[in-house]
């Protein structure tokens, strides 16, 4: 369970010891998530030519400026600006997929955390009814704590994802995305090799397109539009998570790295960084949780905009989530091996 750590009153994630203890049944829902709203453009739905779902992307490596000197969140460490440099790496194109993390629960009979603790939070508009529910968060009460959500069942027992299995797996926690990346002949990546890859080679752009959210009014990341908590457009076409690769790539040819789920990095959190160069920064030794970047379908501007390359966030190592995910870096060169 989770230690001390920082109360950001954000929709990213929260302790698992941040519920009230109610137990109960919850009301009726139309909402589903995943369900396409309406057209966007994308590899997914305009027919061009879909990546390999679970490729990886090499990277060479070099000094880029991490961080930021305008932070919206001042208290999440978002800056300063500083010169890091990273070595060659590979990191997955996509975040890993459910078909993807099936095949390593079929093969090592791996137990989730969340299967384990026998519950996760599941965001209010996805519960479908008669499902058991607990209490929410104090700071969030739009989160609720669904006995029986996994990655399996990610909305309650009365879930699948059988329709979502090229969609992020979520209810993972940072635990079970470590355990996954050696499976897979990696390991998570450091928030250095994450920001940097995300960037795509952009010089302190705030997206990894540019700085405009929807530059001529086009889509590029699966976030929230309307009011939140309640009321979500989905003019991006997406209610809850979407495909890996709904949205076009960035330069360096990684898909989905802000919006649509957070991803677990390696690091512990600190909301304090050296100024001076940094050469391959791997987090401090010991911290409130690990660092989580990139945004989710919940992210808005109104309450949460994380959805920026250099923003971030943390949860504790067993914490898990319907809107958090991960995908995998790999030593560069040619000895590198991947299981999909």
């Amino acid at each position: 369970m989770s230690g001390d750590r920082i109360d950001n009153g954000a929709c990213c994630a929260h302790s698992r010891d941040a519920v009230a203890s109610s137990v109960g049944t919850a009301g009726s829902s139309d909402a589903r998530p995943g369900a396409v709203r309406s057209a966007v453009a994308s590899s997914a739905s305009t027919g061009a030519p879909r990546p390999t779902l679970d490729a990886r992307v090499r990277l060479p490596g070099g000094v880029f400026r991490m961080g930021t000197d305008a932070p919206t969140f001042v208290l999440d460490g978002e800056g300063p600006v500083r010169r890091v440099r990273v070595p060659p790496f590979a990191i997955d194109a996509c975040a890993v997929r459910v078909a993807r993390f099936a095949a390593f629960v079929d093969a090592t009979g791996y137990v989730t955390d969340s299967e384990r603790f026998g519950w996760s939070f599941v965001f209010h508009a996805f519960v479908p009814p008669r499902t058991r529910v607990g209490g929410a968060p104090a700071a969030a009460p739009w989160w609720r704590q669904v006995f029986g959500a996994t990655w399996r069942t990610p909305e309650g027992p009365e879930s699948d994802v059988a329709e979502r299995l090229d969609h992020p797996v979520v209810h993972v926690s940072w635990n079970d995305a470590a355990a996954f990346a050696a499976w897979a002949g990696g390991r998570l990546p450091s928030e250095a090799e994450w920001e940097y890859a995300a960037r795509g080679g952009l010089d302190q752009a705030v997206f990894p397109w540019g700085d405009e959210l929807e530059p001529g009014g086009e889509h590029r990341c699966n976030v929230w539009q309307g009011t939140f908590p309640d009321h979500d457009e989905a003019a991006d076409g997406y209610s809850g998570t979407a495909p890996v690769d709904a949205y076009a790539p960035n330069a360096f040819g990684l898909y989905g790295v802000t919006g649509n789920v957070w991803e677990w990095c390696a690091d512990r959190f600190s909301a304090t960084h050296g100024r001076g160069a940094l050469d391959d920064p791997r987090g401090p030794a010991v911290g409130q949780g690990r660092v989580m970047k990139g945004g989710s379908y919940l992210c808005h501007a109104s309450y949460c905009n994380r959805y920026r390359v250099a923003a971030r966030t943390l949860a504790s190592e067993d914490d898990a989530l319907g809107h958090v995910g991960f995908r995998v870096a790999y030593p560069q060169g040619p000895d590198v091996r991947q299981r999909t």
